[in-house]
């Protein structure tokens, strides 16, 4: 059979996981999927990896190594970033090589572009590992979904967030705790901000939503909010109302167009999202013949990142090998427009932190009804040092109208300390 070189650039967590796995696995794809995946170039800044990999004989720090290498007929891109990364997968595209890659930041703001030059050159560009870690996602989509008309995709696809928030719900710890404990598990980054503020999910949703709805989205159109505001009170007023928090990223086919956003979410117990604990990930995907559906695993770490780039690699190789038709992007992309978010309708529950005197709830109610915002539920807990919490849970509300109903609360003096304005998920 022919061998099928393979380039790496980067060898990092996720790329000494590849190597390993080629490594290991070697002869069994030879067997069992008929490929001969044969490691020829290796590139990262420094030496160290190759040389415990034992890589030295075909390492170097020049990433043309691999780039541009005659013997190298598929890349892999680890490298992280996206300035570098582009200008490598551009060129080896060019170069007529197909790649694999992990870089969801890049997908998202340059997929369609990286994918109409892979088509032009006659190559592939795969990026299973790019969401969800080990989920396969990506291809079904692609593939064994592509008989439906995807009508949303929703998922928990940050296995950071995921975490904290249920170390806030099992410990009552508040989020800089959580944060700290995620920090020392190595968990959450030194500098947290992608995970917390919502930017890593908006980055994979954007993907999601890119291939679900065959549109073009970028990342910045993606509505984004973490975190960081969540409090114990929120946790456990979630769980008494028969909810779990979690931090969602949602993808929707409406009748107008599509919306697409970031935000945490109480989610009603009773949904198969809400099981999913820990640095696990899950995405549910409905479409209008198979139904719903839902994928679940492990949404990062080396072992299962690897095992979805092996895969893209085990499936261009195969292409290769027996010279099987490419599978094109679609050129002819649905112009689907974007709802704005102030334009979705939601039910919300909110927090707001008072003085404890007469007057404070009815004038928050006033606000509420002089903007069609209707109350399902309020409950006001215990007073400490002469300051009060109001919880609402609403009823279906545009969110334009409860973000102009805070934005009045802050200007009316009525709060002592920033509000929480979470939505409500039960289908």
């Amino acid at each position: 059979m022919k061998s099928v070189g393979v380039g790496i650039l980067g060898l990092g967590v996720v790329g000494e996981g590849v190597v390993r796995i080629l490594q290991k696995h070697h002869d069994n794809f030879q067997r069992d999927q008929e490929i001969d995946l044969d490691l020829v170039a290796v590139s990262s800044r420094r030496d160290v990896q190759a040389r415990a990999l034992g890589l030295l004989d075909i390492y170097s720090s020049d990433l043309a190594h691999v780039v541009d290498n005659p013997d190298v007929d598929v890349v892999v891109e680890l490298l992280g970033g996206t300035d570098t990364a582009y200008q490598c997968i551009s060129q080896a595209l060019l170069n007529g090589k197909s790649v694999v890659t992990a870089n969801k930041a890049l997908i998202a703001t340059r997929g369609r572009e990286l994918m109409r030059l892979a088509a032009e050159n006659g190559t592939e560009l795969a990026f299973e590992a790019s969401v969800g870690g080990g989920i396969p996602i990506i291809g079904p989509l692609r593939h064994t979904l592509a008989s439906n008309r995807i009508l949303s995709v929703m998922g928990i696809v940050n296995g950071t967030t995921n975490y904290m928030l249920g170390r806030m719900l099992e410990d009552r710890l508040d989020y800089d705790s959580a944060l700290a404990e995620a920090q020392a598990l190595g968990y959450a980054e030194a500098d947290p901000t992608a995970d917390v503020e919502g930017f890593d999910a908006a980055a994979k949703i954007a993907i999601l939503a890119m291939i679900a709805f065959n549109t073009d989205i970028h990342l910045d159109q993606v509505a984004t909010e973490g975190i960081s505001n969540i409090s114990p009170t929120d946790m456990k007023s979630a769980e008494e109302a028969g909810y779990v928090l979690k931090l969602l990223a949602v993808a929707r086919r409406q009748a107008e167009g599509i919306d697409i956003r970031v935000h945490p979410a109480m989610i009603a117990k009773t949904h198969p999202l809400a099981s999913v604990n820990g640095v696990h990930n899950a995405i549910y995907v409905v479409g209008d013949a198979v139904g719903e559906t839902m994928f679940y695993g492990r949404g990062a770490g080396q072992g299962p990142a690897a095992s979805s780039v092996v895969g893209d690699l085990i499936e261009l190789a195969r292409h290769i090998t027996y010279r099987e038709t490419i599978t094109q992007p679609v050129w002819d992309t649905e112009a689907l427009p974007l709802i704005s978010d102030n334009d979705l309708m939601s039910t919300f529950y909110l927090r707001l932190p008072v003085p404890d005197r007469p007057g404070t709830l009815a004038a928050s109610a006033t606000i509420f009804a002089e903007l069609g915002i209707s109350i399902a539920s309020m409950v006001q807990h215990a007073a400490t040092d002469q300051q009060a919490e109001l919880i609402f849970f609403t009823h279906a509300a545009p969110v334009a109208a409860v973000n102009t109903a805070l934005d009045r609360l802050n200007a009316s003096g009525i709060l002592t300390g920033k509000p929480s304005c979470i939505r409500t998920v039960t289908d």
